[in-house]
């Protein structure tokens, strides 16, 4: 679908289609706003007054005063000394939501840019023109002032794009478009370079991945406690009312879905000596429930701060006035972060318990390793071990990074949010995540396969015929790289979710 960017009302949905890489533009009716909003700073100007970032230094040079004639450079000096960021570019989808939170934020008007330099953002993202953005050089405050400073270098025709794959020199690339560098009038630099987007769009990403894998890790959680002949009675729900969290009571009515109708269950309802089941599968609504719940709060964070004004100094136009705060402070991302790293590493980690119990023929009850010749066979012995491994690292990375801090620009920016590396992290766990809910997904199969001819739920059933299409059951050992990269494939592209509908599996971006 074509997304326009409504400032201010932009919800998660619409977010998340533009990181999916919908067309994007911003809503004609801004222009007015965004046009009050740079009057309002040439009018100020013709004054004496001193406005930080406008006609002074930046940071602790904000005691220089800068006469009028410097205006124009002091912005674009302002722009290029601040590309210095390293590290490997940004993902392109990421690139593109960080303009586009750009976008809906200065076309607010209370930035005090021009409309022409909004115009030129506009049409960038839908030329597909996207500046490279090194990943590294922001510590959250006074905002993602080096990775945005790549972008806004763009619009002045220096830096770099891409264009359909081909890396190009800025001013290379708008002149093949037919577009021309725009001059920075006063303000719009800093406009440009402070705020929160960069942060915000690598949190976001990773929130709309997290979805993903949290419903993925919901429906390979189902298919191993059908693997493992466990009970669905720690599903039933009247144990989750009496505790009264949303999230564990969703997602036990899930699991019961996803197991309703198994012969597999069926046929150990009666005559099980097992009293109870491990805690990986049942305590699978606690702990599910729990990264749940700490999800939507993030997304609702991550909500407002998208359709937040997070630069610095601010202009309202209503008034006249132009008030300096610390909007740019990234705090509420850095703990949306943290709260998505905790919530990711825990999938992974019950989605590793599962594995590692359906291999332990103690536990399971299974062949050892889920091999029909154990010895011979390792079977899956060492797909549990990289899921450990796994598992572990994703456990490193959590530690939170918003409790650190360190000061920046000689002391003025005595106090930062780490938000950028905290969010930044996160792509990365939630692809190891995924990854562990893959080995899931081949592990629970193949110990479903050992009760053929019982059959699991229809729902469960069609995610296992969509990886059995594609991996047959190991019969013995063989490259299982291969088997491993189809699982992660599936898991990551939301088709284990889409094998299991009509079956609604609670969302994370919990919006009408």
């Amino acid at each position: 679908m074509n997304i326009v960017l409504k400032p201010g009302e932009i919800s998660l949905v619409q977010w998340r289609a533009v990181y999916r890489g919908a067309p994007v533009a911003l809503e004609a009716g801004s222009h007015a706003l965004i046009a009050a909003g740079a009057e309002t700073v040439r009018r100020l100007l013709s004054g004496s007054q001193a406005i930080y970032g406008i006609n002074t230094g930046f940071g602790r040079l904000a005691q220089v005063r800068v006469e009028q004639a410097d205006l124009a450079k002091l912005q674009r000096n302002l722009v290029v000394s601040h590309c210095a960021a390293v590290g490997e570019p940004l993902p392109v989808p990421i690139v593109r939501l960080m303009m586009a939170l750009k976008l809906a934020s200065l076309a607010q008007g209370a930035s005090g840019v021009g409309v022409a330099t909004v115009e030129l953002l506009d049409t960038l993202l839908a030329k597909g023109l996207i500046p490279v953005v090194p990943s590294q050089g922001s510590v959250g405050a006074s905002g993602d002032l080096s990775p945005l400073a790549h972008m806004a270098a763009v619009l002045i025709g220096v830096g770099e794009v891409l264009h359909d794959g081909e890396r190009l020199p800025a001013a290379t690339a708008l002149a093949r478009a037919g577009l021309a560098p725009v001059r920075l009038g006063p303000k719009e630099g800093l406009a440009l370079l402070n705020g929160t987007q960069f942060s915000t769009a690598c949190g976001l990403a990773a929130l709309f991945e997290a979805e993903v894998l949290f419903q993925s890790a919901l429906v390979t959680g189902a298919l191993a406690t059908e693997a493992a002949r466990g009970s669905d009675t720690p599903f039933d729900p009247r144990i989750h009312m009496l505790r009264r969290h949303r999230g564990q009571i969703e997602c036990a009515a899930a699991l019961r879905e996803l197991m309703a109708g198994s012969a597999i269950r069926a046929s150990h309802l009666a005559g099980d000596p097992r009293v109870q089941d491990p805690y990986c599968l049942r305590c699978q609504p606690q702990v599910m429930g729990a990264a749940l719940d700490i999800l939507r709060q993030a997304a609702a964070t991550l909500g407002r701060e998208a359709n937040g004004v997070t630069d610095n100094p601010l202009v309202f136009a209503d008034t006249g006035e132009v008030l300096s705060g610390g909007n740019f402070h990234a705090e509420p991302v850095a703990f949306a972060a943290d709260i998505i790293a905790l919530a990711i590493c825990e999938i992974g980690s019950l989605a590793e318990r599962r594995v590692a119990m359906l291999v332990d023929a103690d536990l399971s009850g299974l062949p050892a390793f889920l091999s029909p010749n154990p010895g011979l066979n390792s079977g899956f012995m060492l797909p549990q071990v990289t899921a450990a491994a796994l598992v572990s690292e994703n456990k490193q990375r959590a530690t939170p990074a918003s409790v650190d801090s360190i000061p920046t620009s000689a002391n003025q920016e005595d106090h930062v949010s780490m938000a950028a590396h905290g969010a930044r992290r996160l792509l990365p766990m939630a692809g190891n995540a995924a990854a562990i809910v893959g080995i899931e997904l081949l592990t629970a199969a193949q110990g479903c396969d050992f009760h053929r001819p019982l059959a699991s739920s229809s729902a469960l059933e069609s995610v296992r015929g969509l990886l059995r299409a594609r991996v047959p059951m190991l019969q013995e050992d063989r490259y299982l790289h291969a088997d491993l990269q189809v699982a992660l494939d599936l898991v990551q592209a939301g088709a284990i979710v889409a094998a299991a509908a009509p079956i609604a599996l609670p969302s994370v971006i919990d919006e009408p």
